[in-house]
């Protein structure tokens, strides 16, 4: 970094960067302002829909300065830590609009009310459509976004539960083919419109999944049947099995043996639902969705729905590749700097991906940094008659691929770095030569 930027070394001192941490945090919403209209000018980004989720990511130590940080749901299996929760918005496009640090103990349905708030102060008021998953929005604030004159739509996904409310309504609905393997049913009910979806390919999923999970948890059961362990270890076991398999445990009746019972084939027994098993997979890959776009395409509808993956795969860059998991500062503000620079990389990764789909369809953000990864900073130290050193920063040559590349996205290198002297050394006295022993 300082060859680049032609300064001294101490630009990069571990110090200074974190220094600079606390002085960009200020300037976040700034930022955001000036990147949504950058990526409008560059390319026609669209802000209507908003996808709207929340992660969490954790930290490694005790965090006594940071009151945000909270024991909470993880998101990344991690229990043990203390964690902050994410709110983000994106563009199906993959562009954030806003994001928020909250403490770790957040529950979602607090999150959406502030956020709404805040897009409209900061954007000012617009037609705007907000994607979410069920959870988040409470019955109280979708019935707000219904008003009229607020110009607030959603698209949100319903338990399955609800589609026992009015099961008798869906039963005598038609199905309406969206898609090739996607079937809808209608149905309107005081201003909202319900969309009953069915994905032939999110149900074999579903049910391939289940039926691994299933399947694992019946050789266990079958290996503690054949071992039959001590009553405390079979519960121990059974719990652990339990935990793994999820919501497929659900469809294993259990035998467990009681208290004053030995652990025997009759006393310890199990068997699989199989009426139970078929209804769930009746049910698998069907999708119950809310709006009060009423009006609305239901292929629009679900197409935007599913859109909420591309916010599943903003998280999981930000915690892959950007490294925004664990977290190491201990105060609140280094915390919160730490996240606001993934998040800037996470702008840079999307502006890149954008200029690929452009000047490079075929190839991935990821493809082209490990791209130019291959470029390499080193100095080359050659020493002169006078005892100095002439030290040659130089960055390597991209090759011939690489060359096409960078001319593709439109980039270009910036000149070699000049060469730097050393001062001259100053002369030392002689070193006497060793005595040599003198043989006798």
């Amino acid at each position: 970094m300082d060859a680049l930027l032609e300064e001294s070394f101490a630009v990069a001192e571990k110090d200074r960067l974190y220094r600079c941490l606390d002085r960009v945090l200020e300037h976040k919403q700034d930022l955001f302002v000036w990147l949504k209209q950058k990526w409008s000018e560059l390319f026609q980004a669209d802000f209507e829909v908003l996808l709207y989720d929340l992660t969490s990511t954790y930290f490694e130590g005790e965090m006594e300065e940071n009151p945000k940080a909270r024991r909470g749901y993880s998101r990344d299996s991690r229990p043990d830590c203390l964690q902050v929760v994410i709110a983000l918005v994106v563009t199906p496009d993959g562009f954030p609009l806003a994001y928020e640090v909250m403490d770790g103990n957040t529950s979602e349905h607090k999150t959406l009310r502030p956020f709404l708030n805040h897009i409209e102060k900061t954007y000012g008021k617009a037609r705007r459509v907000w994607v979410m998953d069920r959870g988040i929005p409470t019955e109280a604030l979708l019935h707000e976004m219904r008003e009229p004159g607020r110009e607030m739509f959603y698209l949100v996904g319903t338990p399955k539960g609800r589609i026992n409310k009015h099961e008798k309504k869906w039963l005598d609905l038609p199905w309406q083919k969206v898609r090739e393997s996607v079937q809808v049913k209608l149905y309107e009910h005081e201003g909202e419109l319900y969309v009953l979806a069915r994905s032939d390919g999110r149900q074999a999923k579903e049910i391939a999944m289940r039926r691994k999970r299933l399947a694992r948890l019946l050789r266990k059961l079958r290996a503690m049947r054949s071992s039959l362990p001590g009553r405390d270890q079979l519960l121990l076991r059974i719990g652990a099995a339990k935990k793994e398999a999820g919501r497929a445990f659900g469809f294993v009746k259990i035998r467990m043996p009681l208290a004053s019972e030995q652990v025997t084939r009759e006393t310890f027994s199990f068997r699989v639902e199989k009426s139970k098993l078929q209804k769930a997979q009746q049910r698998d890959g069907h999708y119950l969705l809310r709006s009060n776009l009423t009006a609305e395409d239901p292929a629009v509808l679900w197409t935007r729905y599913v859109q909420l993956t591309q916010i599943e795969a903003v998280f999981r860059s930000l915690k892959t590749d950007l490294g925004i998991r664990p977290i190491y500062h201990q105060l609140e503000h280094r915390v919160d700097a730490h996240i606001l620079i993934a998040f800037l990389a996470y702008c840079l990764q999307v502006t890149l991906k954008n200029r690929l789909q452009i000047h490079a369809p075929g190839l991935t953000p990821t493809a082209v940094l490990e791209k130019l990864g291959t470029i390499q900073m080193i100095d080359v130290w050659i020493p002169t008659r006078d005892a100095r050193w002439l030290i040659l920063p130089r960055y390597t040559q991209p090759a011939k691929d690489l060359q096409l590349l960078l001319d593709q996205i439109q980039l270009k290198l910036p000149s070699q770095p000049p060469p730097r002297i050393t001062a001259p050394t100053l002369p030392t006295a002689p070193t006497p030569a060793p005595t040599q022993p003198r043989l006798w």
